[in-house]
């Protein structure tokens, strides 16, 4: 009896440790079915992700674990066709069962919102007047030389490796400061550091910007896929939005609210590049001579009116062409 206790003591450790590890593996595994970490804020929500997808891959292979165990091991033999033992309840199993899911959702809400104030991203309480929470500041890239090793060296405990990877500055200023116009539907971006337009958006990498958000008509969202931060950008309103940008690339802006019937056209590219090269591109950019963009929108909408018979229903005319310096 004492051997055949000891044997299911060391399974359940066993499994424990296997169910754990493999958890873990598959934690790690969830930052590559993401875009690649564009901007320092990805990392924080990548974490965060990872971290989601370890507490459920946890929950999921348990479960399912102690599911086909009670199936293999303790079925009803052969030709049995009597009850169970009638067991009424279990107090302790009940208590255990119902605590375990709050402190995980508490768990889970503290450190998405430790997320948040690192991110210090603004959102609806900034246009009601209301004060973010204090201490609430924006996260700052690791040192350069730490960036390549990301992704491919141990990440180490999932819950403390975002502060670990971070410094939080509250004093800091934006390097750059770029003003963006949504409108229906084209994205335009101002450079006031040379006077330049572009339908573009070019970034500094390792540098920190902010972003003046304005909407010259409707409800619109600012979305980069690659940077994990989304935005909207509300009609009569100036909205300052700041990050850091980490990966040289070229990735892509979306807008994340619909704004009429052309919105899927309202797409833009973001080009990450190195400071020299970024203020090269300006420098150039401020020798063209500012002309209407082309429009996506525009062109689609001329060809419906052009139609020699009616489509059946109303839509809004898009905002006439951007005039810009570089047209991408």
């Amino acid at each position: 009896m004492k051997i055949q206790k000891l044997l299911k003591i060391l399974t359940l450790i066993t499994s424990a440790i296997a169910l754990t590890t493999t958890s873990l593996w598959i934690g790690k595994q969830a930052y590559s079915w993401l875009p690649p970490e564009a901007a320092a804020e990805s990392r924080l929500v990548d974490d965060l992700f990872s971290f989601l997808v370890t507490l459920g891959a946890f929950i999921f292979l348990g479960v399912t674990g102690t599911l086909m165990y009670s199936i293999i091991f303790h079925r009803a033999k052969k030709g049995e066709i009597c009850d169970g033992p009638p067991i009424e309840g279990n107090v302790t199993l009940e208590v255990v069962w119902t605590a375990i899911p709050i402190l995980l959702v508490f768990w889970i809400a503290g450190y998405s919102y430790q997320i948040y104030e690192q991110m210090g991203i603004q959102g609806p309480n900034h246009l009601m007047h209301l004060h973010m929470p204090m201490g609430m500041e924006s996260a700052y890239a690791e040192p350069i030389e730490d960036k390549g090793t990301r992704r491919q060296g141990d990440k180490g405990n999932i819950l403390d490796s975002f502060s670990a990877s971070f410094e939080v500055a509250s004093n800091s200023e934006p390097v750059e400061q770029i003003d963006v116009l949504a409108k229906q539907w084209a994205w335009v971006f101002h450079y006031p550091e040379k006077n330049v337009t572009s339908t573009e958006l070019h970034l500094p990498s390792d540098r920190r910007v902010r972003l003046a958000l304005q909407s010259e008509d409707v409800l619109h969202g600012f979305y980069v896929p690659a940077f994990r931060l989304k935005q909207d950008i509300v009609p009569n309103e100036t909205i300052n939005f700041e990050f850091t940008p980490i990966r040289s690339g070229k990735y892509r802006l979306t807008d994340s609210q619909y704004s009429g019937t052309y919105f899927a056209t309202m797409q833009a590219d973001v080009v990450v590049e190195s400071p020299e090269d970024y203020h090269q591109w300006l420098a150039k950019a401020a020798t063209h001579k500012p002309s209407p963009a082309s429009n996506q929108a525009a062109s689609e909408y001329a060809q419906v009116v052009n139609q020699s018979f009616p489509t059946g229903w109303a839509t809004v005319a898009p905002a006439e062409p951007p005039v810009v310096n570089y047209p991408g």
